[in-house]
């Protein structure tokens, strides 16, 4: 009975010191220091102050790995400027490819990108308490505590790359209508019954292919639920392209779209220039210390023992990543200027040439081939291409 009743205060006093530890950690998230969770890519943890022998530190921007960061923001939102948004997978393959490494020195993975492109911490807000440390539950909204540290990332970046995340999830859109070959994949319904217009293709007796889009409602259940709409692919396609190259890709309206891109450039540059800066600043430092450690050896101060040849080594790798990432700096600081309307025109000519003779397919879909088609019931034969689920254009 009396090991009972010990193990009882022992319980009771652990779950009362949990409940003091808590407190204090977040009411030291409150004032902006950091409690010593895993730092993420793009920050490090500096001590700003002591409090008796107790040292605070807050994040603080590394400007080798937020290039990182901001080149993987920015092939998932825009891409390298060559073949569009890239998926996450691609994006793996590229990090891996270029050598950079998580900050525990692993390789990039799926889910590990997928969750820097989640992390709120990015636009400057860390959050503290999010899950039991025991349980790993979530803990509910009001518990939370969000910590003000550097941005890396830009708000309305941050919240693009979210709407795309949430559009190109699999289960929510099949990834076949995101790099399907087909113009108005998850666009076209019919006018009739509401339904998905799928492709159907014919071939004639002297061989001719023939698509259309055809109510997928009439295909599968038959004439009585719709009576089947049918337009030639080719005809909708042309209608839609030429819509938009009337109404979009007009002069006047290049032109207001161009001239807020330049306001932003402008805005950019000087955030550029000081990237630039600290990375410069980063690169002294490092060939700093080489030059010591150089200096050092020539002197007779120090001799060349396994331990200077491994941080001679990590200097040297440090000064190739930082090179890197200023490369990759300079190469997307475009300084800011205005654009000459025959560049608007040339640019929105470029541009209605390419939706109406360019290619519909995406750099990862492959073009539709009879191979890839089967035959239907009636004889016809039906590519594999999926129905619309995301009604837009009314036929």
């Amino acid at each position: 009975m009396m090991r009972q009743v010990i193990a009882l205060f022992d319980e009771y006093q652990s779950k009362d010191n949990a409940k003091h530890v808590i407190r204090a950690m977040k009411e030291n998230a409150r004032q902006g220091f950091y409690n010593g969770s895993p730092v993420p890519l793009g920050y490090r943890a500096v001590e700003v102050e002591r409090r008796g022998a107790e040292a605070k530190k807050q994040l603080t921007i590394d400007p080798v790995e937020a290039e990182t960061v901001r080149m993987i923001f920015r092939l998932y939102h825009t891409g390298d400027g060559k073949s569009g948004p890239l998926g996450t997978k691609e994006i793996v393959k590229r990090l891996n490819a270029m050598g950079e490494r998580t900050k525990r020195g692993a390789r990039f993975g799926v889910g590990t990108l997928h969750g820097i492109l989640t992390n709120r911490t990015y636009i400057g807000e860390l959050t503290f308490n999010r899950r039991d440390s025991r349980t790993l539950k979530a803990k509910p909204a009001s518990e939370h505590v969000i910590v003000a540290v550097p941005a890396i990332i830009e708000r309305d970046e941050f919240e693009a790359v979210q709407s795309m995340l949430k559009v190109r999830n699999p289960k929510v859109t099949p990834p076949r209508v995101v790099t399907g070959p087909i113009l108005l994949t998850g666009l076209a319904t019919c006018a009739t019954c509401g339904g998905g217009m799928t492709l159907r293709t014919g071939t004639s007796r002297n061989g001719t292919v023939h698509r259309y889009y055809t109510c997928s409602n009439a295909a599968r259940a038959g004439k009585s639920v719709c009576t089947g709409r049918s337009i030639r692919m080719d005809t909708l396609d042309e209608l839609v392209v030429e819509h938009l190259s009337d109404h979009l890709l007009t002069s006047t309206r290049l032109t207001e779209m161009l001239a807020a891109i330049s306001a932003g450039r402008a805005a950019k540059a000087a955030e550029v220039d000081g990237r630039i800066i600290r990375l410069q600043g980063e690169l002294t430092e490092v060939e700093t210390r080489l030059k010591r450690m150089y200096t050092s050896i020539e002197d007779g101060i120090a001799e060349m023992d396994d331990i200077l040849r491994e941080r001679i080594a990590s200097l040297k790798i440090d000064r190739e990543r930082i090179q890197a990432s200023l490369d990759r700096a300079r190469t997307h600081a475009v300084p800011a200027s205005d654009i000459p309307p025959a560049i608007a025109e040339a640019f929105g000519r470029m541009m209605r040439e390419n939706i109406t003779s360019g290619p519909v397919t995406s750099p990862s879909a492959r073009p539709i081939s009879k191979r890839s088609s089967i035959r239907s019931r009636s004889g016809t034969r039906r590519s594999k291409s999926s129905e619309a689920r995301r009604p837009s254009t009314r036929l």
